[in-house]
């Protein structure tokens, strides 16, 4: 059944958890997508898993547009959602606007993600009242990492702690449907997760959330720059990739494959006529 914002709003009312992960591409959004996976984040955490880059901040629209098309056409039922790289929406309001509506025309967005608590609420209400359905993000948010001076677990001081739950009142009053909560403490995101009528979605923030998302290279194990403390690897994917490439390099080498089985068949006779 198509996931939809309606999807998300029942949940959190049935107590039922939602289920997101990031993709970037056709062949995994399809796995995903068949694996019954609710929602697909195509996040700007592709500058760092994809790209190469050592932060987000160097993802553009074209870069987020490109990978969210390739989603799309590969996810049937999960709900695709886009984020907005960095200052696409920092700017001012109109932008906001503009820059959400290509990654719907464009990119094929089911909705989109932006970063911020109360200071994106004016970008929040603009692009709701546009007819685009926006996810929130607070917490850590990874495009004002320089800001953060790294990556800190937020909200565990008072006024942090207040602050957090007022911009997750602030996101939901501008229209947002649901709030990623980024390296919160558990306790504080419980608190949240009660305060709000939104489900929030949590990433290192416990698991009284109303649904997790993970980046999926990190959760299978394919990427290994950095471990966060809260992934978990669900398989040792990376492993076995380096395993296939490596055995495949050595068969190549030693004349092994390709195999009788792999060839194509010609009749000796047409072969003849050529000599």
């Amino acid at each position: 059944m198509k996931n939809t914002v309606l999807t998300f709003r029942e949940a959190k009312e049935n107590g039922t958890k939602l289920t997101m992960l990031t993709a970037y591409d056709y062949s995994t959004a399809k796995l995903m997508d068949e694996a019954g996976v609710n929602s697909i984040l195509v996040g700007d955490s592709l500058g760092n898993v994809v790209l190469g880059y050592e932060d987000t901040i160097s993802v553009t629209m074209e870069d987020m547009i490109h990978h969210g098309a390739a989603v799309a056409r590969g996810a049937k039922n999960a709900l695709v959602v886009i984020d907005m790289p960095f200052m696409s929406y920092q700017t001012n309001v109109y932008d906001a606007v503009v820059n959400a509506g290509r990654l719907m025309k464009e990119g094929r967005a089911g909705a989109v993600k932006l970063e911020g608590g109360k200071e994106v609420c004016p970008q929040i209400k603009a692009i709701t009242t546009a007819g685009i359905p926006v996810v929130a993000h607070i917490g850590l948010t990874p495009q004002s990492i320089h800001a953060f001076g790294g990556f800190r677990v937020q909200g565990k001081s008072e006024a942090a702690a207040k602050k957090l739950v007022e911009d997750a009142k602030a996101v939901e009053e501008a229209g947002a449907f649901a709030v990623v909560l980024e390296c919160v403490p558990a306790k504080l995101a419980e608190l949240v997760t009660k305060e709000i009528n939104i489900p929030t979605i949590g990433i290192g923030a416990g698991n009284v959330c109303d649904g997790q998302v993970l980046v999926y290279q990190d959760m299978l194990g394919m990427f290994s720059d950095f471990k966060p403390k809260f992934v978990k690897h669900f398989a040792n994917v990376g492993d076995m990739m380096k395993m296939a490439f490596t055995t495949y390099c050595k068969e190549v080498q030693e004349g092994i494959f390709p195999a009788k089985e792999h060839e194509y068949a010609i009749a000796d006779d047409v072969l003849e006529k050529l000599y």
